[in-house]
């Protein structure tokens, strides 16, 4: 029977595009939540080419398949904590749901089983992350839909970027969401380009709601270190990502992020 209770909030990092950071910023917003004294766990669902535990050097005992295999096979009795492996990096602690092993594993996952090991997630845990991949799935689009709130990071570089972005953008307002559960995050502003960010939130329809600033090497830094970059925050990359938190936790710190840059007028030709 399922238990009765609060069900913890489901923040779900998606993206249209790959290489954009996604895995970073959710692995920064469990960590963050984590380090705020929130109970926090981290669902890796890119279930082919998972990277969160390669990202915090895990090597995890079980993963989402073998959760589902369990809760196939005796849903009465499933204890999804069993699961689950732990982070922990000095104050920060957080549980973590690894994606397959196995490409024949990732490719049986079913999308109800993932959304019953998911509502049992809510009942353990304040924060449930989503990191997913780059598609509109039938698995993402049920993340979607159980999320609280929808992290549609971008990036601005280059046009075919942009314009699925747009598309991504347009997609998920189709969908009949709250404007409130979609927020656009943009991540490595101030990169070197010449797309003014004023025109591309013109071409999206919608001004983003935060912006994450362009540090490389920070970001290198931290995954070959397999930590956390709030952990500390001493660079500006790790300021703007304790901000999204807070904002997303209706805990607003001071955010001075913001991006500069010029456009071409074959830019915003291509656009109009």
């Amino acid at each position: 029977m399922e238990e009765q209770g609060r069900r913890g909030n489901v923040i779900t990092v998606f993206s249209t595009a790959s290489a954009v950071g996604k895995t970073l910023v959710a692995v920064n917003m469990a960590a963050e939540l984590a380090r705020l004294g929130y109970r926090a766990c981290l669902v890796d669902a890119d279930l082919q080419f998972g990277d969160v535990c390669n990202y915090l050097h895990l090597v995890p005992e079980r993963t989402l398949a073998d959760a589902q295999k369990a809760a196939e096979a005796d849903a009465d009795t499933f204890d999804v904590s069993q699961f689950l492996d732990v982070y922990t990096c000095d104050n920060i602690s957080f549980s973590v749901m690894a994606a397959p092993l196995r490409l024949d594993e990732a490719y049986n996952m079913a999308v109800l089983s993932v959304q019953h090991i998911l509502q049992q997630l809510q009942f353990h845990f304040d924060f449930v992350v989503v990191d997913t991949t780059s598609a509109f799935s039938e698995m993402n689009l049920m993340i979607m839909d159980m999320s609280t709130i929808i992290t549609f990071l971008g990036i601005v570089d280059f046009i075919p970027t942009i314009k699925n972005m747009k598309i991504g953008c347009d997609t998920i307002h189709s969908l009949g969401y709250e404007s409130s559960k979609i927020r656009l995050v943009l991540n490595r502003s101030k990169s070197k380009t010449k797309i003014d960010l004023e025109d591309v939130e013109r071409i999206l329809g919608e001004p983003f709601y935060h912006v994450l600033s362009n540090d490389f090497k920070a970001a290198w830094d931290a995954t070959a270190a397999g930590v956390p970059l709030v952990r500390s925050a001493d660079t500006a990359l790790a300021k703007d990502l304790r901000s999204l938190v807070a904002r997303f936790t209706n805990n607003e710190v001071e955010d001075d992020s913001g991006a500069e840059g010029g456009v071409s007028s074959w830019f915003k030709r291509i656009f109009k």
